[in-house]
């Protein structure tokens, strides 16, 4: 009997083993798939909170796309860090600062220091702005975004100027005194400070706020999918990463076709809901984006002519970074960089342009210089690619003088309408595919795009490109590569949260860092849109277009002095 209740216990605590051991394997399993549930999300939360695990719908992600995980020499992330640091934006003090103590245009006013003082041409004019609040009260910090410029509308002149934050609700701006007669003064507020971080804050925790997307087809079956430079983790992507540049590009996986099956790319749209109720009073139109700031005294000046100087004597020398860099008179644009030469004629154009074969690389206001050089010189015909209109790739030729223009879109990310995959190009790429010399001209731009992405996105875009750019110059030495900048356009509240002027800024200022003291010119589109007098436009004017032709092609073809 005593073995048999012995072995009674024996049989109940070996099922209690078992049973602890079905448990812990239960728990095990749970576990296990609550990992597979959660893995390869990377991106954090937008208030950088981490969420339960049973909170599936919560989407974890990591800052920056995962560029924080891009691998960079030691050079290259010093270059990062150095870029960042020099385009850092003065903040707001700490907590939220209610609308009425925000940045106001119309209590804020200027005033030109010591108006009566005698100007002459060459001199400084230098101009105090005081910035007030909507109860009319001094603001106590700076981090406002300003545009100013001086301007004689019967001179059809004008020219931007520097501006200084002194972080005190306090800023100057300097102006460099280029023709002589009455010269006024335009000084406008872009964003107030508030709303600067709020762009902020889009640019690193919305890099999604612009989305895209790509059509999959085999034969009458095709499904349409999300795409972005980087993608929420949780469904199957098709990675479609360049092999070459290791530029990111995703799409979601299509359900029943293959990743190889895709045959477009488009903008798919933009997200709304983006802003709070009181971070929208900082964005509107008639209010605080774009408002011009006035004077509270004279707003012009009399600048007397100097003595006369023979021109061709005066040493010019090339800097991305010149302030001002030129000056309209007469509704021509005056580099003070460079010698520019006006091709009035078309038949100037030509002769510039004989034998020569000229890429075209970038985005719309690229594709403006092929439109305007196409239209302007009778002999260049447009060659039909059967291309999507204002997409491309266009082709012109001009046989009997030997002239071959092109222009291709820069690749993703691009918010134009319908890209064929196939001529879905990095500029890089292309560089490294054109042999180059002296009958080679390559002109780029690439900045709008990029505005809603963390600035490393479009760092590590340039450094593609100037990677590529120095090996060309370095095969080919006497290739012209010119720069066409960023430029100035209108804004309403919407637009702002997406393509802003400070966006653009921003990129500018990065880029022309990044190309500083490497042997390529620059178009300086930007001094162009905010010198002169027609209204902003992403898509300049005509007048604009052709000034910037004109100094394109001073490159090309310079003046012999």
């Amino acid at each position: 009997m005593w073995r048999d209740s012995f072995r009674l216990q024996l049989f109940c605590l070996l099922m209690a083993v078992l049973a602890v051991v079905v448990l812990v394997h239960n728990f095990f399993q749970l576990e296990h798939l609550d990992d597979d549930t959660v893995s390869g999300s990377n991106w954090i939360t937008e208030n950088n909170v981490q969420h339960p695990l049973s909170q599936t719908a919560k989407t974890i992600r990591k800052p920056y796309c995962g560029y924080a995980e891009q691998t960079l020499s030691k050079r290259e992330q010093a270059e990062q860090e150095s870029l960042l640091a020099a385009i850092q934006w003065p903040k707001p003090p700490d907590g939220k600062i209610p609308f009425a103590q925000s940045t106001d245009p119309t209590h804020s006013d200027f005033v030109i220091v010591k108006p009566n003082r005698f100007f002459k041409v060459g001199d400084q004019l230098e101009v105090l702005v005081r910035m007030k609040d909507f109860q009319g009260k001094p603001k106590q910090y700076g981090g406002d975004y300003l545009l100013a410029r001086i301007h004689s509308p019967s001179l059809k002149a004008g020219a931007a100027g520097r501006i200084v934050d002194y972080h005190n609700g306090l800023y100057k701006i300097f102006f460099t005194l280029l023709w002589p007669g009455e010269v006024k003064v335009s000084v406008s507020l872009v964003h107030p400070s508030e709303a600067i971080q709020v762009l902020v804050r889009l640019r690193e925790e919305r890099p999604d706020r612009v989305y895209f997307k790509s059509s999959f087809k085999s034969g009458r079956y095709s499904e349409t999918t999300e795409c972005n430079v980087c993608l929420p983790a949780g469904l199957p992507v098709c990675n479609f990463t360049d092999l070459y540049t290791g530029e990111p590009w995703f799409c979601y996986k299509p359900q029943k076709l293959s990743c190889a099956s895709r045959i477009n790319h488009a903008k798919g749209g933009y997200l709304k809901g983006l802003l709070t109720q009181e971070e929208s009073l900082f964005f509107q139109s008639d209010v605080n984006i774009k408002r011009p700031i006035l004077s509270s005294g004279p707003d012009s000046v009399i600048v007397k002519p100097t003595a006369f100087t023979d021109s061709s004597s005066m040493g010019r020398t090339e800097d991305p970074t010149a302030s001002p860099s030129g000056y309209y008179y007469e509704d021509q644009w005056r580099s003070r960089t460079h010698w520019i030469h006006n091709f009035n004629k078309s038949e100037d154009i030509t002769e510039c342009l004989q034998g020569k074969v000229i890429h075209l690389f970038g985005d719309s206001t690229m594709r403006q210089w092929f439109e305007y050089l196409t239209a302007f010189v009778p002999d260049l015909v447009e060659f039909n690619l059967g291309s999507p209109k204002n997409v491309g790739p266009y082709m012109s030729v001009d046989l009997k003088h030997n002239i071959l223009l092109k222009f291709r879109c820069h690749g993703p990310p691009i918010r134009f309408s319908t890209v064929f995959s196939s001529e879905l190009r990095y500029i890089a790429n292309e560089l490294d595919s054109i042999v180059g010399g002296r009958n080679t001209v390559v002109a780029i731009t690439i900045w709008s795009h990029f505005s809603t992405f963390p600035v490393e996105v479009y760092v590590r875009r340039l450094r593609n490109i100037r990677r590529a750019v120095l090996q060309l110059l370095d095969r080919s030495p006497k290739t012209a590569i010119v720069i066409r900048t960023a430029n100035v356009q209108e804004l309403g509240p919407e637009v702002s949260l997406f393509n802003s002027d400070w966006y653009s800024f921003q990129l500018d200022s990065v880029m022309r860092k990044m190309f500083s003291g490497i042997a390529v010119h620059f178009v300086d589109a930007w001094e162009m849109s905010v010198a002169h007098y027609s209204p902003h436009n992403l898509h300049p004017n005509e007048i604009i277009v052709k000034n910037q032709i004109d100094a394109f092609l001073s490159y090309v073809c310079p003046l012999q002095t």
